[in-house]
């Protein structure tokens, strides 16, 4: 009887430190990582038939490239999507309209706007500072 109560306490210590061992080299599985929220979205309302909205297309690239996962570019061709239109109160186009992370506007331009002067926009709501090029 106690060769058969030794025999399974050393089965079950062997059972248990496999396990542990198992557990430190097992592979944690990745949690489902959401996209980190953007700290700015960026809205372009316009026409893929206007000349300055055409124009905007490569700044709108260059700042989603500039800023990564810190803006959320997204552009709206009103003519398409009237309902856009309405929801933003669109006058003329291209209209650029800037969100903050919990949606409420804190800019908005009309007409083309240049790289450059978009982006001091975008740094100064996400506190970017930027030494003046000479």
């Amino acid at each position: 009887m106690k060769k058969h109560l030794m025999l399974m306490a050393l089965c079950t210590g062997i059972l248990l430190s496999s396990l542990l061992h198992a557990g430190k080299n097992a592979k944690s599985t990745p949690q489902n990582k959401e996209k980190p929220k953007p700290f700015v979205t960026f809205v372009e309302l316009g026409s893929v038939n206007c000349i300055p909205c055409k124009m905007m297309k490569p700044v709108m690239e260059e700042v989603q490239k500039e800023y990564g996962d810190k803006i959320d570019v997204i552009f709206y061709d009103v003519n398409k999507n009237r309902q856009k239109s309405l929801e933003y109160k669109i006058r003329v186009i291209p209209t650029q309209v800037f969100l903050d992370e919990n949606g409420k506007e804190f800019f908005r331009h009309e007409g083309f706007f240049p790289k450059e002067e978009l982006m001091k926009i975008v740094d100064k709501q996400l506190g970017i500072k930027r030494t003046p090029k000479k």
